[in-house]
């Protein structure tokens, strides 16, 4: 009998030993897997030129829009993805911006970095 339990006791430390091998193995190869997929390869010669172009489209687009006051906003676009930064003095200026962005052909996204000042263009408030 005592034979018996060593062997389980002994079969109960091995699995352990097993697990916890397999899992610094898994937390290992999901650290790999996140360090290659957060690193995106260089843009090619096209892909900067169509992402240039598609600024210059957008910054058109805001400049066209008399709804919105554009010059505070700065226009980055990489891969498709638009990124407006700047600032602007309402909610509806920030929803105007996104959607002349959206707007343009070839965007595939819009992210909105652009901060929200209150007090409007003269400092006064609306």
């Amino acid at each position: 009998m005592q034979s018996m339990a060593r062997n389980s006791v002994g079969f109960i430390n091995w699995g352990a030993k097993v697990v916890r091998v397999l899992g610094g193995l898994t937390a290992a190869l999901a650290a790999y897997t996140l360090a290659a997929c957060s690193t995106s390869p260089p843009r090619s010669d096209a892909e900067r030129s169509a992402d240039g172009a598609a600024a210059a489209q957008v910054e058109a687009a805001l400049e066209a829009d008399p709804r919105i006051f554009a010059r505070h906003i700065d226009v980055r676009v990489n891969r498709g993805v638009v990124h407006l930064e700047g600032f602007v003095w309402s909610d509806e200026d920030l929803l105007f911006a996104r959607k002349d962005a959206a707007s343009v052909p070839g965007i595939w996204g819009v992210v909105n970095q652009m901060e929200l000042m209150r007090g409007g263009i003269s400092g006064s408030s609306r």
